[in-house]
């Protein structure tokens, strides 16, 4: 089957998907997007997090098929997304498919192939930025995820406390740390965030 939907704001096709293969499979092995990882294939560890019209993700566990005309944020588009939200929604948020997918808004927010696809963005959104500075990123397997429902929990809640911050990364599982570093990101976007408001 062929599936047409809309990945880091920029149209796309994916051409002789079978009816099993997953959302994940097709992002990094058709797309060349390897930034969502493949390591439970059961949606346990959420390294493989995407947004999927604006809601976060397993993307293991979402069959290809099911994002025909909709919209997906991978890691590699979370600098374009935050600046889109920040252009299009000053203040507030684009969750959950308040944007729409169309062909007009995502052109507007398009990420440029070269950005996307190859990482040499030289700006980061600011929960990337804060992982780097807050030391938060060790072997980097699990940040895609967490950079994504990192981001996920900052749109909806600006002023998160340390238990939302938890129970937004709840799901994403990271071997590396005792999670504090990651704990310590979150809240120095949050702090950023509040600062630029």
């Amino acid at each position: 089957m062929r599936v047409n939907f809309t990945v880091n704001g920029r149209q796309q096709e994916a051409d002789d998907v079978w009816e099993g293969e997953s959302l994940l499979y097709v992002l990094r092995e058709r797309m060349g997007l390897p930034g969502s990882k493949n390591a439970c294939e059961q949606g346990e560890c959420g390294s493989c997090t995407v947004r999927l019209d604006g809601v976060p993700v397993c993307s293991c566990l979402v069959a290809a098929g099911q994002v025909e005309g909709r919209e997906v944020v991978t890691v590699e588009g979370l600098a374009d997304y935050a600046r889109h939200r920040e252009d299009a929604h000053p203040g507030g948020a684009c969750a959950s498919g308040a944007c729409g997918t169309t062909i007009d808004t995502a052109q507007r927010w398009q990420a440029k192939p070269k950005d996307s696809h190859t990482g040499e963005r030289t700006e980061l959104s600011p929960i990337q930025q804060a992982f780097i500075d807050a030391g938060a990123v060790q072997c980097g397997f699990c940040t895609p995820g967490l950079l994504v429902a990192a981001d996920d929990l900052l749109e909806r809640n600006a002023e998160p406390s340390d238990a939302d911050i938890r129970e937004a990364l709840s799901g994403n599982l990271c071997r590396c740390t005792g999670y504090e570093k990651i704990l310590d990101a979150v809240r120095l976007a949050a702090a950023r965030q509040e600062e630029a408001v």
